[in-house]
């Protein structure tokens, strides 16, 4: 499911989030939500997606200025989905302002429903 030739691309992207990515990040990194582990900048198919949880089988993106391409979103995320995962998509304005609205959005993600 991964491709070799982003992994340059991915590592570089690590070393310059944004700063939403950043914050998002501090939230994540070290299984601080819900006990899972998530990576950032993780190359799937031949996309690099913000965060990846595999034991949850999630992305997560964050959508600002770049992401300014709604027709490429749908498609990518549509792939995702086919190979499985599930996506979610915050705005920069949502993550520095409603931190915890996101993370528990997460966290519920996150959650296997009831049986």
């Amino acid at each position: 499911m991964r491709r070799k030739q982003n992994t340059p691309t991915a590592r570089t992207m690590r070393h310059d989030p944004t700063n939403s990515e950043e914050v998002l990040w501090e939230r994540l990194r070290n299984r601080k939500v819900a006990g899972l582990k998530f990576r950032r900048q993780h190359t799937i198919d031949r996309f690099i997606v913000d965060f990846f949880c595999a034991e949850a089988h999630l992305v997560i993106e964050v959508d600002g200025l770049i992401h300014d391409e709604p027709n490429a979103d749908a498609e990518r995320q549509e792939i995702l989905e086919t190979l499985g995962l599930r996506v979610l998509r915050f705005t920069n304005e949502q993550i520095l302002k409603s931190l915890k609205d996101v993370v528990d959005q997460i966290t519920q993600s996150t959650t296997p429903p009831p049986e």
